[in-house]
């Protein structure tokens, strides 16, 4: 089974950046799309970006547009969430999962922490 590890996380200041990994256990292909979700304390997970590993087609949440960048790398079973501009309100834990049907495929993992200082 494909299993998908996040990293990158930190803590960085109000305007920094960070880039996530989600990466596969396996060059297993699948073509499903893989999104970004974060959690922060007190709230439900919620979507952050997704890329669809056939079309290359992109989406975002409205509160990232224009500041995150979400991209691939097929040879490396990797996808990545570059973050920019990043805003406190950005903290959270971030998760990676397949999607299909609109609904997530593997079991979540441990994530990966952003933390955003004022």
């Amino acid at each position: 089974q494909v299993q998908l590890v996040e990293s990158g996380g930190g803590s960085v200041q109000a305007g920094g950046s960070l880039r996530l990994s989600c990466a596969a256990s396996e060059d297993t292909f699948n073509g499903y799309p893989i999104h970004w979700f974060r959690q922060a304390p007190g709230k439900e997970r919620e979507f952050v970006a997704g890329i669809n590993w056939s079309g290359g087609s992109v989406s975002y949440a409205d509160s990232v547009k224009g500041r995150f960048t979400i991209s691939r790398d097929h040879a490396k079973n990797t996808v990545y969430l570059q973050m920019n501009s990043l805003k406190p309100e950005d903290t959270a834990v971030y998760y990676c999962n397949a999607v299909l049907g609109m609904k997530t495929q593997l079991n979540w993992g441990q994530g990966t922490q952003v933390t955003v200082s004022s």
